[in-house]
């Protein structure tokens, strides 16, 4: 039986919906796999241990936290004496925000050569941040809505001037950090004062914020997109119901009105956005399961952003059942696993057994320099 990592936590506001994820996938895969929980904890480092359910990492559990590090494909025990625990087969990445959704984990994971079920490291750190995935989506004809970026550093030398760039787009704005989800520290603005506080509050949370055009009569689409056999599947559309200006975290995880799938959209603008969903998946060699947000006003639909690590690995856009979910989940496994690449030719220069290097990007003597 292959073994598979299912990675989860990590420093991020998401860490507790990351935990969701990844106790989800870890009781979904068992039996399926040998399955190895790695917890990621708020202050840095892995650990593992027999966990069963989210129970596990409240408050008021006492759970024992085994810690671990990666060797290679092999996961050992840390401490004195190293025990290997496990050789893993492939990973999967549960981790929403932070250092397990920028593309952190998908490189280690990609330097200790443990296959991986999840996205890779270049388009992770491309989606992570809400600004260059609205300059690529744009650079591959997908609509956005007008939108500006403001950095920290620019708005606290001159805040008049990092407020004009954004109150240039119109009232009212929606304002929110640059490299965070779950819809943690959005702000919908009317006037000067509400921006400066929007801004102040995203700049607690990252150093760069995004302020785009509110619109008023939009509706929350989301596509996912996955490769299964070497072929990119894209679900149908889903609308997620709101009551508020903006969709809340509250109404995500813990109150919300529901959602319709498949969503009730006009034909064409529906297509639109899974072919939009499937453009970006396929312009960016995607692997693994990713979910993009769409604003749909009338039958135009723009691009909001892309989900590297989604919630729930998108699985409910997929399956209808936990156990259609969990195949799902087998599927994006068995995908890592058929598909790992070809090991290419390494090529080794010779330079530093030279006597000198003289060439144009080079020093012009070993001795004298290094």
């Amino acid at each position: 039986m292959k073994t598979v990592a299912v990675f989860f936590g990590g420093d991020s506001p998401e860490r507790e919906i990351s935990v969701i994820t990844g106790m989800l996938a870890v009781n979904l895969l068992r039996g399926r796999f040998r399955v190895v929980p790695v917890y990621l904890p708020p202050e840095g480092g892995m650990a593992t241990g027999r966990y069963r359910g989210v129970e596990d990492f409240s408050s008021r559990a006492r759970t024992r936290h085994i810690p671990v590090v990666l060797e290679g494909c092999r996961l050992l025990s840390r401490g004195r004496r190293r025990k290997p625990l496990c050789t893993i087969d492939a990973a999967l990445n549960c981790c929403h925000g932070g250092m397990g959704e920028d593309g952190t984990l998908a490189a280690l994971l990609k330097w200790h050569g443990v296959p991986s079920a999840s996205p890779a490291a270049a388009p992770c750190g491309a989606f992570m941040d809400k600004a260059t995935a609205k300059i690529f989506a744009a650079g591959l004809g997908i609509p956005v809505v007008p939108w500006a970026c403001v950095r920290e550093a620019a708005w606290r030398r001159d805040g008049e001037a990092a407020a004009r760039a954004a109150e240039a787009l119109g009232y009212p704005l929606i304002v929110k950090p640059a490299r965070l989800g779950s819809s943690i520290g959005v702000h919908v603005v009317r006037t000067r004062e509400q921006l400066d506080t929007a801004l102040g509050d995203a700049f607690s949370l990252d150093d760069k914020a995004i302020a785009e055009r509110y619109v008023a009569d939009k509706r929350d689409i989301n596509c996912a997109a996955y490769r299964l056999r070497g072929k990119i599947c894209v679900s149908l559309c889903e609308e997620v119901f709101s009551a508020e200006e903006v969709l809340s975290f509250c109404e995500k995880y813990e109150a919300g009105k529901g959602s319709r799938f498949p969503a009730d959209l006009p034909a064409p603008c529906a297509e639109d956005i899974r072919a939009a969903t499937r453009t970006l998946y396929e312009a960016f060699d995607m692997q693994g399961v990713v979910r993009a947000d769409f604003l749909v006003t009338g039958e135009r639909a723009y691009f909001n952003e892309l989900n590297m690590i989604p919630g729930s690995l998108a699985g409910y856009l997929f399956g209808d059942s936990l156990a259609s979910v969990g195949r799902f989940y087998k599927a994006l496994v068995e995908e890592a696993l058929s598909a790992l690449p070809a090991q290419k030719r390494k090529i080794g220069t010779g330079i530093l057994d030279g006597a000198q290097f003289c060439g144009a990007k080079s020093c012009k003597r070993r001795g004298n320099f290094v």
